[in-house]
């Protein structure tokens, strides 16, 4: 029995070993958090959002995104393509989410798990990510992503507000940037497939180039093969000049579209 207690505290030590978390791990993930925010300073830029919907072909929407960081802000409005369209909008603040649409010129509380104009894309793929805050870490991997070497990341979150129960996550490890996300749920049924593979530097700062959302439960099969729902979002004319405060409220959404 003395000799069998040993060899299970032996294998314990030797899992306790395999699965620790390192420092360097740990402050990779906090470099790629970091990375998808901008607390010194406001940020703009313009996207366009590009649903692809099997056997349905594609639509666009265009959009102005505005953050405020360091208040947890941010304010998206609409911009086409359609006159439909425009004027709708997007604001946070308070840790509360509200969508404006001008046609009765009133605010609907959401969340940032609710689908931007039908697309496969959220209010959270336009905002800041705090997974150290969020995520506790499982386990990590090195692996290869293409022409990345990344440490894989397996998260779980730590609270319930979050967007997706579990998270992997490939960081690139000599710029520690996100590479690709995948989002499950409780019980690791996995939900979404996001990539992020090139990026622009813009006053030193990373900003994707393009955005690829896959819906891992939309889709539908064609010639015998299941094709999902895809989201790319392309981001231009991005500005980390000072924003007017004005933005940042209600009040805009209504007087734009005035």
């Amino acid at each position: 029995m003395r000799k069998l207690g040993i060899t299970l505290t032996l294998l314990l030590l030797e899992l306790t070993v395999l699965f620790a978390v390192s420092s360097e791990d740990t402050a990779l993930l906090k470099q790629a958090e970091e990375s998808t925010s901008f607390k010194d300073t406001d940020f703009a830029a313009e996207y366009t959002i590009v649903q692809s919907k099997p056997g349905q072909g594609q639509n666009a929407t265009y959009a102005v995104l505005y953050r405020r960081d360091k208040e947890e802000t941010y304010t998206i409005v609409i911009t086409g393509p359609d006159d439909d369209d425009k004027g709708k909008g997007y604001i946070q603040y308070n840790s509360s989410i509200w969508f404006f649409d001008p046609s009765d010129r009133k605010f609907t509380f959401t969340t940032k798990k609710d689908k931007v104009e039908g697309t496969n894309a959220t209010p959270a793929d336009f905002t800041p990510q705090y997974y150290t805050r969020d995520y506790k870490i499982e386990k990590t991997e090195d692996v290869n992503l293409g022409n990345f070497k990344c440490t894989l990341f397996y998260l779980t979150a730590k609270t319930k507000n979050v967007t997706y129960s579990k998270v992997q996550l490939w960081v690139s490890k000599d710029d520690g940037l996100i590479r690709m996300k995948k989002d499950f749920s409780l019980s690791s049924q996995l939900l979404r497939t996001t990539a992020m593979p090139s990026y622009q530097k813009i006053n030193k700062r990373s900003v994707p180039v393009t955005i690829l959302i896959i819906d891992n439960l939309r889709g539908k099969k064609i010639n015998n093969k299941m094709q999902y729902e895809k989201t790319q979002i392309t981001i231009n004319n991005v500005s980390f000049d000072k924003l007017k405060d004005v933005i940042f409220t209600k009040a805009y959404l209504q007087m734009i579209n005035e």
